[in-house]
């Protein structure tokens, strides 16, 4: 996937944050690209203004918790482009508190979003493209899917996940054409703890943690870098065919201290 030009992206949770940040940074590489996300209103507005400009995009509304709408946006995808190259999964919500304050309902609708909706996008286009003989998968995972820290406690479990899935994934697909990245950003600038504006009603949430933890909001607002910065680093990645994808500094100390501890046989010491 060296050359990306004449390429065709999909990018879900596209409307806001990294998700429109790769979809800008693609369509600079002169790719066209099929825009997914849940909320209509900011996916038109982004679409149409992308569309104003002359870029080739296509923007369509998918929630990616349910397969029927992923196939359908596959579907969507080689109809209007004739096939796909580059898949980023990059939906995603991070509620923010203590485990003990957390519903059921709260965690199955995160691990819909953050963990099925990875799942059923590889599941719908992985097989596409290696009958079509290349391509690329790209997950966002987290930073939280290498390390924890006792504010993001759901939030960590479920980049745990994608973190052992597109690791599972590389390797299944190893032998084919089809290269997997996996991005671990630290603090990005995004409403990514603003998950509230994106909850189901039927979410029942402890009015104890309702809404993102202000000392995160703070460090948030102070470290958090660009979303631009986070995709040039996947267009590298996926020119390099790289798996692993940091954007900070810090990312491999914190996840390398997991290991410290377990080659000393302590607890886990201290998160981020």
């Amino acid at each position: 996937m060296r050359e990306l030009d004449g390429r065709v992206a999909v990018v879900t949770g596209a409307a806001s944050g990294i998700g429109l940040a790769m979809t800008e940074a693609f369509l600079a590489e002169g790719m066209s690209v099929v825009m997914a996300d849940v909320q209509e209103d900011a996916l038109t507005a982004r679409a149409s203004r992308l569309e104003s400009a002359g870029a080739p995009v296509l923007g369509v509304l998918c929630d990616v918790t349910d397969p029927a709408a992923v196939q359908a946006l596959a579907d969507a995808t080689l109809d209007h482009f004739g096939g796909v190259h580059v898949l980023c999964n990059n939906a995603g919500v991070g509620p923010t508190g203590p485990m003990l304050l957390t519903t059921p309902t709260e965690w199955q609708w995160l691990i819909a979003v953050n963990v099925l909706g990875v799942a059923y996008g590889v599941t719908t286009f992985a097989p596409l493209m290696v009958e079509a003989g290349e391509g690329h998968i790209v997950n966002t995972a987290s930073q939280a899917g290498l390390m924890t820290t006792g504010v993001l406690g759901m939030y960590c479990a479920s980049k745990h996940a994608v973190v052992g899935l597109s690791e599972s994934l590389y390797r299944e697909l190893e032998e084919t054409p089809v290269g997997v990245s996996c991005l671990c950003p630290e603090l990005v600038s995004t409403g990514i703890f603003d998950s509230e504006r994106n909850r189901p009603g039927w979410v029942e949430v402890d009015e104890g943690h309702d809404g993102a933890d202000p000392m995160l909001r703070e460090v948030l607002a102070v470290r958090g870098i660009g979303p631009g910065e986070v995709a040039a680093a996947v267009v590298e990645a996926v020119r390099a065919d790289r798996f692993w994808v940091f954007t900070h500094d810090v990312t491999l100390p914190q996840a390398m201290r997991r290991f410290d501890d377990l080659q000393a046989g302590r607890n886990p010491s201290g998160g981020g």
